[in-house]
């Protein structure tokens, strides 16, 4: 029976990180020291403050809510999440309150069995690491959505990668402490790295060890520096995000880590990092890049922080960041170099001028639902309110858009092949003349108005007056009450493009051209969804809310009936935009279009999965505007 039980254990954990990391010989080892756990509905599994039991737990069946100090819901864990992480790592009570919200079946790891495996497999490790910062939540099995909303931020907000080592401070051993003590104060650090002759790492000392053991202590400081060093010291590869050192200095409770080839003390000393480190090494995180931006007063400067955030993105998908914290990230990054070169266009024209005139400079398309990771070309628009006082307000803002547009160019923005862009007279109008614009488009509409409006019916104000932009919403909103028609055209308009799967389950892919055998993602995967998206956005008519992700989850509160396909749909476009964000990476271009036979086999049934809401969104557009 009991033999029976271990492989249903082992069957489960298998299907589920970290457990699918593991080889079968490892995880059956696991899989016999589990303890089932039945926890009755209302139950609480621990409480805030409680010292962590000598295992974890994994969700067979149920559901277990974690709750804050102040009874707020952080998550709510269901079938393979991980919780009750703390005795792995921090060896400290815990941070929230786990109660069952249903009859719930767990399995119980001891964490002396499983603690092993951090240190061979390093992908466990890491998602350790990201379950522990988060608290909760499982970032491979489950969809990027959810975990997205759980706090993750919090943690990748400040991943590094240490690919610049930091320059090490080292003595030898008979050095004595005193002169130990000197090198440290000339140096200006907290501590100084013995090694020996071939410098290799054999011991630490700190400003901690110097007041403990020698100026509150018996130790003299003319003895040799070995008698106070603590040893052996913990070493760690050069390569290691942010979140690998923090857990791996609760983990062995210490404030630093040396830094070897291989990560071991055989090999000569690369580095140290500190816990204070950690925090002030940064150099291409989100919080130093927008002080960088604040702080460039040249085009140039700009173009080297976009080139920072373009590696900052690469490393993000490298670590399995979630989509929806990349794209908040990037776009926040992206309006703030777009404000910056507005400002400085302002002031190299005539600050003073601009100050008085009312304008909004918007940003239309992928830009504008925040979708924009990779450097695409530039679409955006004006929009300003007349001045009795300032007759010639168009031809200022136009000599201000060029300038703005140029600079993008600069920075990496390439000019809009259809000349969509604020320098384009077409594009650089009052609000009143935008309004007649729009009115045309939605009562008169036809295939090029209906085109128009699928470009921009998604802007966003970055820079100006917010309120120009606010009431050009209201006017679309209005009007779309009152032309059902209109709906219905672009209703039509978001059926162009099924799902891209031919009858045997292969990619549609291009038959001719540049891009032959090639599979357009943009067009073929991404459109459907940010076209659906946008058409019952429009039709429930829900304002304030851009991407596409945020779309859907909007749905999926206002049209419960179809919740699950939306929330779906959202995880779906998180998919596709880290497939076409990794391929533009890895080719260095848009990663519009991808090899599908570059792609391992899970990689395309990832993304073909993805495709699946496509077929039920259009079938829901083809009911409810009779089509």
């Amino acid at each position: 029976m009991k033999n029976e039980i271990i492989h249903r254990v082992f069957d489960f954990l298998k299907e589920y990180p970290p457990f699918q990391m593991m080889d079968m010989e490892d995880l059956w080892r696991i899989a016999g020291e589990v303890q089932v756990v039945y926890v009755p509905e209302g139950e609480i599994l621990f409480s805030i403050g409680e010292a962590p039991k000598k295992h974890f737990y994994v969700v067979n069946d149920g559901a277990i809510q974690l709750y804050q100090n102040d009874d707020t819901l952080v998550e709510v864990c269901d079938e393979g999440d991980v919780l009750g992480l703390r005795p792995l790592i921090a060896r400290s009570p815990y941070l929230l309150r786990a109660v069952a919200g249903e009859e719930s079946l767990l399995y119980a790891i001891p964490t002396d069995i499983f603690e092993p495996m951090m240190d061979k497999y390093p992908g466990i490790g890491r998602y350790i690491a990201t379950n522990f910062a988060v608290g909760v939540g499982n970032k491979y099995s489950r969809s990027t959505h959810s975990a997205a909303q759980s706090g993750v931020s919090h943690m990748y907000n400040d991943l590094i990668n240490m690919e610049a080592h930091t320059d090490p401070v080292f003595t030898g051993s008979e050095t004595t402490i005193q002169d130990a003590a000197r090198i440290m104060a000339v140096k200006k650090v907290g501590s100084v790295i013995i090694c020996d002759q071939n410098k290799r790492p054999v011991g630490i000392v700190t400003d901690k060890d110097l007041r403990t053991k020698v100026v509150a202590g018996d130790v003299l400081k003319a003895e040799p520096v070995s008698r106070i060093m603590s040893s052996p010291v913990w070493c760690v590869t050069p390569r290691l995000t942010l979140a690998e050192m923090q857990m791996a200095m609760l983990r062995l409770k210490v404030n630093h880590l040396v830094i070897t080839e291989d990560g071991t003390s055989d090999k000569p000393l690369l580095g140290v990092i500190s816990a204070h480190d950690l925090v002030v090494i940064q150099t291409d995180n989100p919080a130093s890049l927008m002080k960088g931006i604040q702080k460039a007063t040249t085009t140039d400067q700009l173009k080297s922080l976009r080139h920072i955030l373009d590696h900052m993105i690469a490393r993000y998908i490298k670590s399995d960041v979630p989509m929806k914290f990349i794209m908040e990230v990037v776009s926040e990054i992206n309006d703030s170099i777009l404000q910056k070169t507005i400002e400085l266009a302002e002031k190299k024209l005539d600050a003073d001028l601009y100050k008085k005139i009312e304008y909004a400079f918007v940003v239309l398309g992928s830009m504008a639902r925040k979708e924009q990771l990779l450097m695409t070309d530039q679409d955006n628009a004006i929009i300003y309110r007349e001045h009795p006082d300032i007759p010639d307000i168009k031809d200022r803002l136009l000599v201000l858009a060029r300038e703005i547009n140029d600079c993008l160019n600069e920075i990496g923005f390439e000019y809009c092949p259809a000349g969509m862009m604020a320098s384009n007279p077409a594009y650089c109008l009052s609000l009143e003349e935008w309004l007649k614009t729009f009115r045309k488009w939605i009562y008169e509409p036809g295939e090029k108005e209906v085109m128009m409006c699928t470009i921009f019916f998604d802007f966003r104000c970055v820079y100006g007056q917010s309120a120009l932009t606010e009431e050009l919403s209201q006017f679309i909103f209005k009007s779309l009450g009152q032309q059902e028609v209109f709906l219905r055209h672009l209703a039509q308009n978001a059926l162009a493009n099924p799902a891209p799967l031919s009858f045997f389950r292969k990619f549609v892919v291009e038959k001719s051209g540049e891009h032959k055998d090639n599979f357009d993602i943009k067009l073929r995967a991404m459109m459907p969804l940010v076209d659906a998206a946008r058409l019952f956005i429009l039709q429930y008519q829900i304002s304030g809310v851009h991407s596409t992700i945020e779309r859907f989850t909007a749905l999926s509160e206002s049209d419960i009936n179809n919740r699950e396909l939306y929330i779906f749909a959202a995880d779906a476009f998180e998919t596709l935009i880290r497939t076409r964000t990794f391929h533009g990476i890895n080719n260095q271009d848009n990663g519009r279009y991808i090899q599908p036979s570059d792609m391992d086999k899970m990689d395309r049934i990832q993304l073909r999965n993805a495709f699946q809401p496509i077929d039920d969104l259009q079938s829901i557009i083809k009911v409810r505007f009779v089509l």
